[in-house]
């Protein structure tokens, strides 16, 4: 599964609409949108941004593994 699928995915489930989530991140709903369209890489601080707000890992989202829950 291709990342940016993984991170619209995580959004979906978590109930959030790309402005929310956009807000969150404190960029444009525009610029986030091309995230999850894959049409722009997602920086690295953002990528931590995300796993934090969805409470999982880089590699997660990153799609270098299936386990959602983040090891404690």
């Amino acid at each position: 599964m291709a990342y940016y699928r993984r991170i619209r995915d995580m959004r979906e489930d978590h109930d959030l609409t790309q402005r929310q989530v956009a807000a969150i991140l404190q960029m444009p709903q525009p610029q986030y949108n091309r995230y999850e369209q894959g049409l722009r890489d997602v920086p690295t601080t953002v990528l931590i941004k995300l796993a934090d707000l969805y409470e999982t890992s880089t590699d997660y989202l990153l799609g270098r593994t299936n386990r959602a829950e983040m090891i404690k």
